[in-house]
């Protein structure tokens, strides 16, 4: 981390912030521009909750309309099934956060969510893939080349099929992970000693059929054998 991130970071894991996390009581609140902004609790009666705004404003809101937000020790956390409080303005926050960082994965229990970058990054050589060859999913970064590697790994040693979906809008990056699905085993499978280990990857490849709720003729897959 370079000096102020690394700062930042210590200050959000330290006592300090916790304790004026919890003395301001702040809750999410729905907002028309940004979705959803934090305000801080400064009164309760029965179903309303009287909040202010970061320009000093108050407003009454009721209590069915609030969302707790998370400590500051989960700022930009890599799995979101660890956020203390699970919902959507969290996994929002969550997500946006990561995604002006450059992280652009994230787990959500079994789940990876991609938030598509639309430019390249430098986060597919194969010195990236050298990183996470047979390692487990909580000892590196989230990334695609960890869930293909778990399902790679998981059919060596059961010697049983494995799955791997891409799903999404329009749009989301299904070809391009799908893409990086493919370069990972060509990768990790060409390395092996048995030739027929990386044919049988190739084969377990071809059946594929890919259909959204929005087209029946997707060729996710044509294109990224392209």
């Amino acid at each position: 981390l370079l000096p102020q991130a690394a700062y930042r970071h210590d200050f959000k894991n330290s006592g300090l912030a916790q304790t004026d996390w919890a003395a301001k009581k702040q809750v999410w609140i729905p907002s028309e521009k940004e979705g959803f902004e934090v305000v801080s609790i400064k009164e309760e009666t029965g179903d309303d909750v009287l909040v202010e705004l970061d320009n000093g404003s108050q407003k009454t809101i009721r209590k069915d309309e609030i969302q707790k937000v998370n400590p500051p020790k989960f700022s930009k956390v890599e799995d979101m099934a660890a956020l203390t409080f699970l919902n959507e303005a969290s996994v929002l926050h969550n997500l946006k956060e990561r995604y002006f960082s450059g992280l652009i994965y994230t787990y959500s229990g079994l789940f990876c969510v991609v938030v598509n970058p639309y430019k390249m990054l430098p986060i597919y050589s194969e010195k990236i893939i050298e990183m996470y060859k047979g390692k487990k999913r909580h000892e590196v970064p989230p990334h695609i080349y960890s869930i293909t590697d778990n399902a790679y790994r998981n059919m060596m040693q059961e010697h049983d099929d494995q799955s791997i979906l891409c799903t999404g809008e329009s749009g989301a990056g299904k070809t391009e992970n799908t893409k990086k699905v493919i370069q990972y085993l060509a990768v990790v499978a060409s390395s092996h000693k048995s030739k027929k280990d990386a044919v049988t990857v190739y084969l377990g490849l071809m059946f594929v059929i890919c259909v959204n709720i929005r087209s029946h003729h997707c060729n996710t897959f044509a294109r990224a054998i392209d």
